[in-house]
């Protein structure tokens, strides 16, 4: 005759858990003990899952634990134990190797202030062209427009478009701001 696993099933009855105080143990100090995991793991998420494993081992053992006025003491045990073993199954992905595999960086004499100041002294010539003008400047260069789709959206002829911009371009070289920075 075989044993019934869930003795509540074979009788009828309900039975309490096995472990109330448990329950009420982690109810009350669950904040605490997170803050410990958290302490020591860099990661919120892997702190409550260090948490979770923790209790899940204080829990199997929680009829051995004889003074339960020290499970504070046995749950950050536990958290340091399983955090040790965590860090001892990592897997280490550095090899040691002669050069390093960064790129050297790249030293930019480009000021940001400077690259600022000629945007907006590029706009400024910009604005001053003639309005068809500009809008030929902007939809070729800003846009990335070939000269066909220019001409298209702007409802005038290819050869229309080379000349404006020609002309355009000419006037931005000849803008006494933009000319400091050549």
């Amino acid at each position: 005759m075989t044993t019934p696993v869930c003795t509540s099933a074979s009788n009828g009855m309900t039975r309490p858990s096995p472990y109330p105080s448990f329950a009420s143990y982690v109810r009350a100090r669950q904040p605490v003990l997170l803050r410990t995991a958290r302490s020591l793991t860099a990661n919120p998420s892997d702190a409550e899952d260090l948490l979770q494993t923790a209790l899940t081992k204080t829990y199997v053992a929680w009829e051995r634990i004889e003074d339960h006025r020290a499970l504070d003491g046995y749950v950050r045990r536990a958290l340091l134990n399983t955090r040790t073993s965590q860090w001892r199954k990592r897997k280490v992905d550095e090899f040691v190797c002669d050069e390093l595999p960064e790129p050297d960086p790249v030293v930019s004499a480009e000021d940001p202030a400077e690259r600022q100041a000629l945007h907006d002294a590029m706009w400024r010539a910009i604005m001053k062209l003639p309005a068809r003008q500009r809008a030929m400047v902007v939809l070729r260069y800003y846009e990335d427009l070939s000269e066909v789709q220019t001409a298209e959206v702007l409802g005038v002829s290819v050869g229309t478009v080379k000349s404006a911009v020609s002309r355009a371009l000419g006037k931005l070289r000849e803008d006494p701001e933009l000319v400091l920075v050549r």
